[in-house]
């Protein structure tokens, strides 16, 4: 696998819009070439180079090319966008959409992201060393097609609306996570370690919610249904189950009824 390292020399005074910073635009171009892959300040079309001083050359192919990412990119929106393969680590905290609509490859970011990281994602791995913001892994404004594949695992605290309209995939968070987990959701996981707020699963009909601290608010439409024992990344432990959301239509699977799942440890 080659490596491009990207280093941020000079910072915009707008935000800047770079969906070109990925293993598949990269691929098989050299330094100079990358240089000149178009990016957005604001509304302005310009380059890439003219912001990053860019070291080393890509791979024939996304999946032989490795993106390290450096410098202060705090105002750097769309890396990793419609990324299919490859390797991106960024050192730092990043702006909006890191990931979004990402179908493979593995993006590393060691720092904080804003919203909407994974949106629409349907394969790779997503690992946020800090904190998520708003709508990780959710449907874009507008839509009803969430994260449908993939994983991403957040070693900090997420925002609110994490895995909104999710289909499939997993989101594991091992901080705590803010109002309106899996609303809508049909079909996929969450694993929080922390604590939760209100509003978890609202208008979910299929899917898996498991809290391992406490919720603020238990959804009203979520029923007790017992309690069971799980085995969640190798470890065994005993959770209580609800079913919901009862206020939505369910579908159904060899004539019974399909409800979506929630399980808080005891």
């Amino acid at each position: 696998m080659e490596t491009v390292t990207i280093t941020m020399k000079n910072l915009p005074a707008l935000y800047l819009e770079a969906d070109t910073i990925t293993p598949d635009s990269f691929a098989g171009k050299t330094a100079a070439q990358i240089a000149e892959l178009p990016v957005y300040e604001g509304n302005v079309a310009t380059t890439l180079g003219k912001y990053f001083e860019i070291n080393g050359g890509a791979g024939a192919t996304a999946a032989d090319t490795k993106i390290i990412v450096k410098g202060d990119v705090r105002k750097v929106k769309y890396l990793g966008f419609k990324m299919s393969a490859g390797e991106m680590v960024i050192e730092g905290s990043t702006d909006l959409y890191v990931g979004a609509w990402m179908t493979g490859g593995k993006i590393l970011a060691k720092g904080n992201v804003e919203g909407f990281a994974a949106t629409a994602m349907k394969g790779g791995e997503l690992t946020i060393e800090g904190n998520a913001g708003n709508y990780l892994g959710a449907a874009y404004r507008g839509d009803w097609r969430g994260m449908s594949g993939g994983k991403i695992l957040v070693k900090g605290n997420a925002g609110s609306d994490v895995g909104m309209y999710m289909t499939g995939g997993e989101i594991v968070i091992n901080g705590n996570v803010d109002v309106h987990l899996m609303t809508h959701a049909e079909g996929g996981k969450t694993i929080v370690k922390g604590n939760t707020q209100s509003k978890l699963g609202g208008q979910m009909v299929d899917g898996t919610i498991i809290i391992y601290g406490s919720i603020e608010t238990m959804t009203p439409g979520f029923k007790p249904n017992g309690e069971v024992e799980l085995e969640v990344d190798g470890v065994k432990g005993k959770f209580a189950h609800f079913i919901g959301d009862m206020g939505e239509r369910h579908k159904k699977k060899k004539g019974a009824v399909v409800y979506a799942n929630l399980y808080k440890k005891i």
